[in-house]
């Protein structure tokens, strides 16, 4: 694993509409919003996060790969792909990082095919339906995760 004091944040698909996409759902926090949080409780953990948003796969699976050079996880919210995408769960996995998982709303309340995550067997952390406040758990719990020493048998 990567010695780097960063993160990668990664939103996937429709993420840049947070603030307008159903609110009711989604609440009226922005993206810039949910960046904003997790660069700051990463820095109260003396990390950095580089974000991205993306509504192409391909995009999001080029940050993951770019990320073992420099990041020591990934926390991601892969929007509609979470139940789509075999290839973005591979790149998670292929890229051995520590990994958190984070939706806004609670997916296992809402349509069926919403139930299935492609990406809960690879990530270690989930944070679900707890809104936008639900990264910064995640990004707690994530570098918590990196943070905790290695044992030694």
């Amino acid at each position: 694993m990567s010695t780097a004091r960063r993160l990668l944040l990664l939103n996937g698909p429709n993420l840049n509409l947070l603030g307008t996409r159903e609110p009711a759902i989604y609440g009226s926090q922005t993206l810039s919003d949910v960046e904003t949080l997790v660069a700051r409780a990463a820095a109260d953990r003396d990390f950095e996060v580089r974000s991205l948003q993306s509504n192409h796969e391909g995009v999001l699976i080029d940050a993951i790969h770019a990320a073992r050079e420099d990041c020591a996880g990934i926390v991601i919210n892969p929007g509609g792909l979470t139940h789509t995408s075999v290839a973005l769960r591979d790149a998670l996995s292929g890229v051995a990082l520590p990994v958190a998982e984070v939706h806004i709303s609670d997916v296992l309340s809402r349509e069926p095919f919403r139930h299935h995550s492609y990406v809960r067997d690879v990530a270690a952390v989930h944070v679900v339906g707890e809104g936008v406040a639900g990264y910064v758990r995640a990004t707690d719990e994530l570098i918590d995760l990196i943070e905790s020493p290695a044992e030694s048998l």
